[in-house]
């Protein structure tokens, strides 16, 4: 394995991972925007009006974008498997 493809693989898998992720905390940290603008227009202070939505918010994100994310990290772990020969060819 060379230091290119070694880099080219860790490059690949961190935009996999920042491409998976934004979507859950993208819409988590909307909903804890929303819920601190709101906290601080009433001056309600309470800890679970700011976990409680944010909660149910990722596991909604997760129902609705877990067959995406599967998908992605399939189609890359079939390129990663696929490129063993390559990765193997310098040996």
């Amino acid at each position: 394995m060379t230091e290119d493809l070694a880099i080219t693989m860790l490059s690949q898998m961190l935009w996999l991972v920042i491409k998976v992720t934004a979507p859950v905390l993208g819409l988590t940290l909307l909903v804890g925007l929303v819920v601190s603008i709101f906290q601080v227009v009433t001056q309600l202070q309470e800890m679970s009006l700011t976990f409680i939505p944010k909660l149910l918010v990722s596991g909604l994100a997760l129902i609705a974008f877990g067959g995406w994310i599967i998908q992605q990290m399939a189609a890359f772990a079939t390129r990663l498997i696929g490129g063993i020969p390559q990765m193997l060819h310098g040996f």
